[in-house]
């Protein structure tokens, strides 16, 4: 197929090939020709000559343009690179092309939202964020707070947490996650001084009912019960919003401390077992978000993002 063909024979050669060869319904044809059109109008835009000139950035940049854009569905994106995968193996096959700039691309089944992460900064903010004017309960607050940062913490996680869990000599905490798996996290010194000034000053206040309501729980409501999942929330809502931040919930901690301890050069497999994933591509999320980070700063700060 000779170079100066650019897109329309190989688009109409493709077209011909899926109803004679293939047998595909007019509808199909019809929506196939749809996608393909999409593509070549944005090619022709950025003066691609033709298939041979096709890189994998340049169909990156179409996916993404189709999601921004014209805010399609992954079902809906799906579909088209289903079409553009189809039609540059067509073309691989048939020697129009050396190589297939499809490989790159990835299916909208695999995508993932990714987790909002707090900078270090903000997280300081919110870690300081209780304080004594609030109330003695603040010092409850501030323990469960430096808590589920330093050790990733689930919100289901927290209000479980016993007494005997946490190892102040050691300074680790056994923490009971999903399906009732548990792992060993170490806690950083400062939040080990926020737990224990806690449990040396208001937790016994606490539980000054002398009943067993407190189920041996370390942290607790100010009725000396185990701190219930909306609690939690409650708590790092209040938090944010003294300290000025916006849409913070308590998984955003857990992502932080991820987020951050990649960040500084941790192993993946280490963030895997402090986080108790079972599976080491769920970790992997937060590599991405490190990622995204060091993207914004490039295009940021570079003289030529």
């Amino acid at each position: 197929m000779p170079s100066r063909c650019h897109f329309a024979q190989p688009v109409r050669d493709f077209l011909t090939y899926l109803r004679v060869e293939a047998g595909l319904a007019s509808a199909t044809l019809d929506a196939y020709g749809r996608d393909l059109r999409d593509l070549v109008d944005e090619l022709k835009a950025k003066r691609i000559a033709g298939p041979q000139r096709v890189t994998p950035a340049h169909l990156i940049e179409h996916v993404r343009a189709l999601h921004r854009r014209r805010s399609l569905q992954p079902s809906s994106i799906a579909r088209h690179l289903a079409t553009i995968r189809v039609f540059f193996r067509f073309l691989k096959a048939n020697g129009a092309i050396e190589e297939d700039p499809t490989r790159l691309l990835e299916t909208p089944t695999r995508w993932k939202r990714l987790p909002g992460v707090l900078s270090p900064q903000q997280m300081r903010k919110l870690l300081n964020a209780p304080a004594p004017e609030l109330g003695r309960l603040w010092l409850r607050d501030r323990a469960m707070l430096e808590l589920m940062y330093a050790a990733g913490l689930r919100a289901s996680e927290v209000g479980v947490l016993a007494i005997r869990d946490y190892n102040p000599t050691l300074g680790v905490l056994v923490v009971t996650g999903k399906g009732g798996k548990q792992r060993i996290v170490p806690v950083g010194k400062p939040a080990q001084d926020v737990v224990q000034i806690y449990l040396d000053e208001l937790r016994p206040a606490l539980t000054r009912f002398g009943d067993d309501r407190d189920r041996g729980r370390l942290l607790l409501s100010h009725t000396g019960r185990p701190l219930e999942r909306v609690a939690v929330w409650q708590i790092v809502r209040r938090a944010a919003g003294r300290a000025g931040l916006r849409n913070v919930h308590p998984h955003m901690l857990r992502h932080s401390f991820a987020t951050h301890l990649l960040a500084g050069g941790a192993d993946l497999r280490v963030v895997q077992e402090l986080l108790g994933h079972s599976d080491i591509s769920t970790t992997q999320i937060y590599t991405h978000v490190d990622r995204s980070r060091l993207r914004e700063v490039v295009r940021k700060h570079h003289p030529r993002p």
